[in-house]
């Protein structure tokens, strides 16, 4: 199988051309200003299907002889890699077959769909699907579209590395998330043989740390699967060749917890003005979280997809403003007369805390009969308004507690 070098990787981009976005990379002056460093933001999350995936695909997909475009081809996914051979087969004409896990957030699963693929969903992982994948390759004879161990897929990947050197030229660090290896592989190659001194550090999703057990073992293992919502770098097991790559070019791999991708998830969100799915914020939560010492180094921080489902993100949401003191839930204990409730409210009002949501129950929480408990949740300012808010509720002779 050829090898990936800088020279694959100048092909690939040639090869797409403009089929791809040259994603814009920007320099973020709140996260600059937060973490120390010049930092930038490579928003590959802006690309038609979503992610970096599709640079890889259409490359591999304008490698495939006028025969292998007649039978058709064929990937396994969990929804980023689905979603670009599917939107970049169909506009090559090509027929393309997907399979995707049971577990797949819908939006992923229709946004395939609506690109003109046939979606089959399988298996419990994408293990499973894969495995599926490989039988229907074999049986139908379509070529299977690897989403990272690839060559083809690989260099295409690698074409980001090239619009890093251009977009910002003195670039001394870049931080890049790692599923399968295929995007660091790629990038870091594109990077490390134009300047060795960029360092280059790869990020895991704690519950899946594949890659960086590979690197210790010296060879790919499989580890036990996981849930974690940074689902498009959930990968059970290494390449066989996106691990020589990072093991040649990569610095340093460390690993986020789900806890810091929701945070920067809502934090890139809220200050960016820009979505993020769990892989692709993951590298921005290695940064924040200070996972490795970069020394004021001029650094890329790879935002690679935005696919996030929508009842996840309502619910990262409403955790970050719990987290930061914007939405408080307290249990007050009440005498159960006429007058008690409106006494209560007329205090939070006074305090400007608006109320979202009330449960009202004399029945449950072990209360006396003459009691009644009602657990209210409302909107604050922060810590400091809730402080007051206390204050004010307690001065009023209220007893309460918080809900976490």
């Amino acid at each position: 199988m050829k090898p990936v070098t800088p020279e694959t990787i100048r092909a690939a981009r040639s090869r797409i051309g403009e089929a791809v976005l040259l994603s814009p990379c920007h320099l973020s002056h709140y996260l600059s200003e937060l973490t120390g460093l010049p930092l930038y933001l490579k928003l590959e999350n802006l690309q038609r299907t979503g992610s970096f995936k599709e640079r890889g695909a259409l490359n591999k997909l304008l490698t495939l002889s006028e025969a292998e475009r007649e039978r058709g081809v064929i990937a396994a996914s969990a929804g980023n890699h689905a979603q670009g051979v599917a939107f970049h087969a169909t506009a090559q004409g090509i027929r393309a077959q997907i399979v995707m896990p049971l577990a797949t957030p819908l939006v992923k699963v229709a946004s395939t769909r609506s690109y003109g693929a046939e979606v089959i969903l399988h298996g419990a992982s994408y293990d499973e699907a894969c495995d599926e994948a490989m039988r229907r390759c074999a049986e139908e004879g379509r070529t299977f579209i690897h989403p990272f161990d690839d060559p083809d897929v690989i260099s295409g990947q690698g074409t980001i590395g090239l619009e890093l050197l251009e977009q910002v030229p003195d670039i001394e660090a870049v931080v890049v998330p790692i599923g399968g290896g295929g995007l660091i592989g790629g990038v870091a190659c594109a990077l490390k043989e134009s300047n060795p001194k960029i360092r280059v550090i790869g990020v895991e999703a704690e519950k899946l740390p594949s890659m960086l057990r590979a690197r210790e073992a010296g060879a790919p293992v499989t580890l036990a699967p996981e849930a974690t919502i940074a689902d498009g770098i959930a990968v059970r097991r290494a390449g066989d060749l996106t691990l020589p790559l990072v093991t040649r070019y990569v610095d340093e791999i460390v690993t986020v917890d789900d806890e810091e991708i929701a945070s920067a998830i809502l934090m890139l969100l809220e200050h960016e003005k820009t979505l993020a799915e769990g892989a692709g914020a993951a590298a921005l939560a290695a940064v924040v979280q200070s996972k490795t010492n970069l020394r004021h180094r001029r650094t890329v921080v790879l935002v690679c997809g935005g696919n996030i489902d929508v009842t996840l993100l309502a619910k990262i949401i409403e955790r970050g403003l719990v987290k930061d003191g914007r939405l408080l839930r307290i249990r007050v204990y009440l005498q159960d007369r006429p007058g008690a409730l409106h006494a209560l409210t007329q205090i939070l009002a006074r305090e400007r805390a608006n109320i979202v949501e009330t449960v009202h129950n004399r029945a449950y929480y072990g209360v006396s009969l003459g009691e009644t408990v009602i657990d209210v949740t409302l909107e604050t300012r922060g810590a400091a308004h809730i402080t007051a808010i206390s204050h004010a509720l307690r001065e009023a002779g209220f007893r309460f507690e918080r809900i976490q």
